[in-house]
C-alpha cells in the first residue's frame, strides 16, 4: 500500500486552487480497499473522498486521509425486453462513460455528455443538464459503509434525488463512498430537445436527431461557453438556479420582463442563475484573483493563484448583490472541504 504524505491536489481540483493532502490513498480495487479498511489508524482518520474534483473547493491543507477513487471498469450485465443494465465503477470518467454508452447503442445519456467529474460524483450531486438529470436513467447505487466496510445497494428510490442533491450530500454524508453505479436505459427512448439551443444546434449539423446527434451538439455547446479546466481554473455552474414560487417569479417579470424562467413543478419556477449573475453586472468580471466567466456568467472562475477564501468572498459578494437586486437566495454548488 503506497500512502502518500503532504500530496500535492493541485491537479486533482478543476478550480486549480494549490491544496495539500495531509495523507492521500488512490483507491484502485476491493484489495486497497480491504488494507484500508484493516488498518484501525487510518480507519481513525477523519475521510476526505475524492473524485474528479470538480465540484470541491479545498483549503491549502486538507486534514486527515485523502482517499482518491480510482477504480475502473463497465460493462453491460443484463437485459430484457425494455432497457439494457450498464454498470460502471464510480472512479470512470463521467464523460468517457457516457459516450461509450452511445458507441454501444444505449441512449439516455447524451445531454449529460462533457459533464466533469466522475461516476461516483454523479448520483451524490444528481448532476444534470438540458432538461435531464442523472436520476433519470440511475437504477441503484452501490457504495461502501465506511463503518465497517460492507457494501451497500440503493435502489433509486433510497438515494432520496432532489435537484442537484441526493442522501449522499444529506443523511449519507461522510458514511458511504459511491463504488458502482446501475443505469437501466432504455430501449425505447425519448430525445430531449427542449432545453438551450440543442434543437437548433441539432438541426444545423444533423438531418436526423439521433441521440449521438444529440450528443454532439451538448458538447459543441459545452465548448463554446464553457472554459476548459484545463486552460483556466473553474468547477463548472457555481449556483443552482433559485426555485421560487409562481407569484415570486410573476412580480419579478413586472420588472424584468426578460427575465429566464422554466417550471420547476405545478407551484414552483426555476430561475436561471446565470441570467440573474449577468443582469447584475458580473460576468465577466474579476474580484482579485477570481471572476465570472466572461462567456457565462455562472461559471465562477480563477485567473491564477486564488484560495478557497478568494472563491467564496467573490461567491458571497455575488450572491449579496443578487439578493439585493432580485430579493432571491442563490445556493453554490460546489462542497467546501
Amino acid at each position: 500500500m503506497i500512502l502518500h504524505t503532504h500530496f500535492d491536489l493541485s491537479r486533482l481540483n478543476t478550480l486549480g486552487l494549490h491544496a495539500e493532502a495531509e495523507l492521500f490513498f488512490e483507491l484502485k480495487n476491493e484489495q486497497d480497499l480491504q488494507t484500508l479498511m484493516k488498518d484501525s489508524s487510518l480507519r481513525s482518520k477523519n475521510w476526505k473522498i475524492l473524485g474528479g474534483g470538480s465540484n470541491l473547493v479545498l483549503p491549502k491543507i486538507v486534514h486527515g486521509l485523502t482517499v482518491h477513487i480510482a477504480n475502473k471498469g463497465h460493462s453491460l450485465v443484463k437485459e430484457d425486453d425494455d432497457a439494457w443494465y450498464v454498470q460502471c465503477a464510480a472512479g470512470e470518467i463521467w464523460n468517457d462513460f457516457v459516450q461509450w454508452t452511445l458507441k454501444q447503442g444505449y441512449a439516455g445519456l447524451e445531454n449529460l455528455s462533457l459533464i466533469p467529474g466522475t461516476v461516483g460524483a454523479a448520483p451524490i450531486q444528481n448532476i444534470g443538464a438540458y432538461g435531464v438529470e442523472v436520476k433519470d436513467t440511475l437504477y441503484e447505487v452501490t457504495c461502501v459503509d465506511l463503518q465497517d466496510g460492507s457494501f451497500k445497494t440503493f435502489s433509486n428510490k433510497e438515494c432520496h434525488f432532489s435537484y442537484r442533491d441526493s442522501f449522499f450530500k444529506q443523511e449519507g454524508a461522510g458514511r458511504y463512498m459511491v463504488w458502482s453505479v446501475l443505469f437501466r436505459l432504455p430501449k425505447k427512448f425519448h430525445l430531449h430537445l427542449e432545453y438551450g439551443d440543442i434543437r437548433k444546434e441539432v438541426e444545423r449539423r444533423f438531418t436526423t436527431a439521433t441521440p449521438k446527434a444529440v450528443a454532439e451538439a451538448v458538447i459543441a455547446i459545452r465548448q463554446s461557453k464553457l472554459p476548459d479546466p484545463l486552460v483556466i481554473g473553474n468547477a463548472g455552474s457555481f449556483f443552482k438556479n433559485p426555485i421560487v414560487t409562481a407569484d415570486k417569479r410573476n412580480d419579478l417579470l413586472k420588472d424584468f420582463p426578460d427575465l429566464v424562467s422554466f417550471p420547476a413543478n405545478q407551484d414552483n419556477f426555476k430561475l436561471a442563475a446565470g441570467w440573474l449573475i449577468d443582469r447584475a453586472g458580473w460576468k465577466g468580471r474579476k474580484l482579485g484573483p477570481v471572476g465570472m466567466y466572461e462567456k457565462q456568467a455562472l461559471v465562477l472562475v480563477n485567473h491564477g493563484g486564488a484560495s478557497a477564501d478568494d472563491v467564496w468572498k467573490l461567491a458571497q459578494k455575488v450572491s449579496a448583490d443578487i439578493q439585493g437586486l432580485f430579493g432571491v437566495s442563490l445556493e453554490a454548488e460546489p462542497v467546501r472541504w
